[in-house]
């Protein structure tokens, strides 16, 4: 089956679990309504179509796969691409977390596809913060459309995550210009045919810049220049890839010709902050991403397994029963899915804190948003991983052919945990930069949050909950525990023992959080069913949230017994490596 948005699931979440208030509810669901039909019926019946054309390259010019420009051609007309942008630049406004709901629609219909504006929608953040009232006169309007895409230029040859390493150079030319030369690889989108101009923001230093990331600069460098002739650029190659095959991953070389014109956004040598913006922008629609891609398998793999017969259930009385009536194919399925609304739930609650750090709350929210932006592109990705994996499990032999398209959700999604900064380097920001914010208490005000959902949970005396208030309530002590492991490791000068732990860290609050998440939701369910509400849906949500508390939380006990025990392989690794 192809995609279909969850937009009920969708509204529930914005509504009950991120707390959005901003936009009437009937305005909401008129939004997402329209941006479902688009990702339906527009993007994702290219997704087969894109995955096995690919990219084709020729003479430094890549051609995107069939009906990819007036899919594109529709999205930028639709006013998709600038949904949360400022108004006088041509967007429409909106908060960042109804824009949150639609960047999973595009990226679950596909994920090939949904790559370029979320480039784009980083391009904006960057020169919306930081370019020259002249860049953004000349260039903000046209990436908020859409009809001129963004890229984001860190990588090297030499230097991947390590940014100290970059190499690429600029000069000033002295008419508020810079020459760039370099070379950057894994550029996505860094050439195509849906647009006929592309604008790069590509990080280089100058000739006298301090040594490390403290000597970086951003420059915005256009593949056609404002007098309309080709700027010193070219896209030298494309990779051949496990997956997102249809999202050409390019690598650009600038100057050939003396250099590429570009101008600079922010302040010399103040690069990284600039693109920082970008990347924080980045991660969390990459978490978005994960989201999408997870909510893809899941939909696939219990279609299937209402179709597929095989074996007899227990007490069936036909001969072969369809294989979702089997427990372990069922246990598969309800992680699946519960999984995937933890996800949602934790990215929506991030795009959430960006919004309310606009208002009132101001820097607190920004720092939650700060403290949950790792956890978001980190869990949601890692989880899009395994739970594609599931999917290609539960098809069992169809999985692992082409034929499904579940092999190609599973090849799609290994990227996620990669780029926009690995998972390992989101958990070691996490432990290392966002728990000691505020001397540790924005991470207890989130626990504290989770604390009243899980009393919540527990004063209903639901029993449809089932042991699900104890289970939460013991998760969330184990992420506190853990908390206080790393916040004593950083304080007392044991780094090597916090970042030792930091990915089962993250994977504990990424848990625990996402079991906070489905509780809220449940709690709202059974609230709706009280009220006389007969939607089967509620039922479902509480069903789910007690799963996700008996059979997945548990493992919140192992995590903890890692963060806290577990660095002790820093000592041994050298020797138990070297064989």
């Amino acid at each position: 089956m192809s995609y279909r948005a969850p937009v009920p699931e969708m509204l529930f979440t914005l509504r009950h679990v991120a707390g959005l208030e901003a936009v009437d509810p009937e305005d909401a669901a008129a939004i997402l309504t329209e941006a479902a039909r688009i990702a339906d019926g527009v993007i994702a019946p290219l997704n087969r179509v894109g995955d096995r054309h690919g990219t084709p390259f020729s003479e430094g010019r890549v051609t995107t796969p069939p009906g990819w420009r007036d899919a594109y051609g529709t999205f930028t007309a639709g006013g998709w691409n600038g949904l949360s942008a400022d108004p006088d630049h041509g967007g429409q406004g909106l908060p960042k977390l109804v824009e949150a709901a639609c960047t999973e629609m595009w990226n679950g219909a596909n994920l090939a596809f949904g790559l370029c504006p979320l480039l784009t929608q980083g391009g904006i953040e960057a020169l919306s913060a930081h370019g020259s009232d002249d860049l953004k006169a000349r260039y903000l309007e046209k990436l908020v459309s859409g009809e001129w895409p963004a890229t984001m230029n860190l990588t090297e040859p030499q230097a991947g995550s390590d940014l100290a390493l970059l190499r690429t150079r600029a000069e000033p030319v002295g008419d508020g210009s810079y020459r760039i030369t370099g070379a950057k690889i894994y550029i996505t989108y860094g050439e195509h045919d849906l647009s006929d101009n592309i604008v790069h923001l590509v990080l280089a230093r100058l000739k006298d810049a301090p040594a490390g990331t403290r000597g970086i600069s951003l420059f915005l460098v256009p593949k056609v220049l404002p007098d309309g002739s080709a700027n010193d650029l070219r896209c030298s190659g494309i990779e051949h890839k496990l997956g997102i095959n249809a999202s050409p991953t390019c690598s650009m070389a600038f100057g050939d010709g003396g250099g590429a014109t570009g101008w600079l956004i922010g302040e010399e040598n103040k690069g990284l902050a600039c693109m920082f913006t970008m990347m924080n922008a980045a991660r969390l629609n990459v978490g978005l991403q994960g989201v999408g891609i997870a909510e893809a398998a899941t939909q696939k793999a219990l279609a299937y397994a209402r179709e597929r017969r095989q074996g007899k259930a227990l007490g069936a009385v036909e001969a072969t029963s369809p294989i979702v009536a089997h427990p372990d194919v069922q246990r598969m399925l309800l992680t699946m899915k519960a999984y995937t609304a933890a996800a949602r739930g934790i990215c929506y609650l991030t795009a959430a804190a960006l919004d309310a750090a606009q208002g009132p709350e101001g820097r607190a929210a920004l720092d939650r948003a700060s403290l949950l932006t790792p956890v978001a592109k980190a869990f949601s990705t890692d989880l899009a991983n395994e739970i594609t994996s599931l999917g290609v499990q539960v098809h069992g032999g169809m999985g692992f052919v082409e034929e499904t398209g579940a092999a190609q959700l599973m090849r799609d999604a290994r990227i996620l945990g990669i780029y926009e900064g690995t998972n390992g380097i989101q958990a070691i920001d996490l432990t290392g930069r966002k728990l000691p914010l505020n001397g540790g208490a924005t991470i207890r005000a989130q626990i504290a949050w989770m604390r009243r959902v899980a009393e919540g949970l527990l004063k209903s005396a639901e029993p449809a909950f089932g042991h699900g208030a104890a289970r939460l309530r013991a998760g969330i002590e184990a992420l506190d525990r853990a908390t206080s492991h790393q916040l004593a490791a950083l304080g007392s000068n044991r780094p090597e023992a916090a970042l030792a732990g930091a990915a089962p860290y993250l994977r504990l609050f990424g848990l625990a959080l996402g079991g906070a998440c489905l509780a809220k939701a449940a709690l709202a369910a059974s609230a709706a069913l009280k009220a006389g509400e007969t939607d089967p849906a509620h039922a479902a949500r509480i069903a789910l949230a007690r799963f996700y508390a008996e059979n997945l939380l548990p493992a919140a006990s192992g995590l903890e017994q890692a963060v806290l025990a577990g660095g002790g392989f820093t000592d041994d690794a050298a020797v138990a490596l070297a064989g």
